[in-house]
């Protein structure tokens, strides 16, 4: 029984809302690990009877596990948004989750990539201490459009998977970029990336000339881009010249935040670049930005002292 809500739920969110495949997966993984939940610990194989008792059980499980508050979030939102869809349908009356107390976040700073880092992966001719030389055939030049790219606009990695030639503006200099729920934005991108793009397609075009896909970018047998392609291809470069945990192409995208932003962007035009619903999701790259302003004032400051200064 509970498979058929679960199934009515992801088409609901694939056809209706127009999420992207992994997000989808994301709730449904959520869904289907808290009906596990409760039929293992309560024998309730009927998720509609589910009541506040099974969700704080659910939560301490969680928390018991190491699972970091954010995920512990990320899944109760999973399940409101489910319980939600439920209560529309009429399947029940009431929201389940509703007054469920989570465990307080910590504040989630952005990893990015310092700006001599960038340097570094796209200025081989200057004087710096590591110089990135992306090769001149099909796949180096690839890559190099990708990065770029991600850099450039700040594109998810969706979005670049699925980016196809109608979506440049050559004459322009302009992307059209198609986000979450099909919602579109407009970038400008530089003329030096522009011409990247023309140098990539005459290779693609003497590489692959019989493929006539209208996706944009292609893997080195000629076939359309795969999310698991993309972060791999992202890691190796940025392995080179970043050693944070986190190299995916998503930190691509907070750089592109954050260097706008230390160069005195305003935090609307960001959330529009970056295709925000809302400017929340946005200030968390004002807080990147106050973190460095402290870090220049401790390291150049006369009456900076080795003591944390304080918000």
């Amino acid at each position: 029984m509970n498979d058929s809500f679960i199934s009515a739920f992801v088409a609901y969110l694939q056809y209706e809302k127009r999420y992207s495949v992994h997000t989808i997966e994301a709730y449904e993984r959520d869904i289907r690990q808290f009906s596990q939940f409760i039929l293992g610990r309560y024998e309730c194989d009927d998720i509609l009877a589910t009541n506040p008792k099974y969700l704080r059980a659910w939560l301490v499980s969680l928390m018991q596990v190491d699972c970091k508050p954010t995920s512990v979030h990320r899944k109760v939102a999973s399940l409101r948004t489910f319980f939600k869809f439920l209560q529309q349908r009429g399947d029940i009356d009431h929201q389940p989750v509703k007054g469920i107390q989570l465990p307080k976040k910590g504040q989630r700073l952005a990893t990015f990539l310092p700006e001599k880092a960038t340097q570094e992966l796209f200025a081989p001719n200057a004087d710096l201490d590591i110089k990135i030389i992306f090769s001149e055939d099909f796949a180096g030049i690839r890559d190099r459009c990708i990065l770029e790219t991600l850099y450039a606009t700040g594109m998810r990695r969706a979005e670049i998977v699925n980016f196809t030639i109608d979506q440049i503006d050559f004459a322009q200099g302009l992307l059209t970029i198609v986000g979450k729920g099909k919602k579109e934005r407009q970038i400008p991108v530089p003329t030096q990336l522009i011409s990247l793009f023309e140098k990539y397609l005459k290779l693609r075009a003497e590489s692959f000339p019989s493929q006539d896909t209208r996706l944009f970018f292609l893997t080195n047998k000629g076939e359309p881009l795969y999310p698991k392609f993309v972060y791999l291809r992202v890691r190796h470069y940025l392995s080179m010249v970043s050693t944070a945990d986190k190299r995916s192409p998503h930190v691509l995208r907070h750089t592109f935040a954050t260097h706008l932003i230390n160069a005195g962007a305003e935090l609307k035009a960001i959330k529009e670049l970056l295709g925000h619903t809302n400017l929340a999701a946005t200030q968390i790259y004002t807080h990147n930005s106050i973190e460095r302003l402290k870090e220049v004032y401790q390291r150049t400051h006369p009456d900076a002292t080795n003591e944390e200064i304080k918000d």
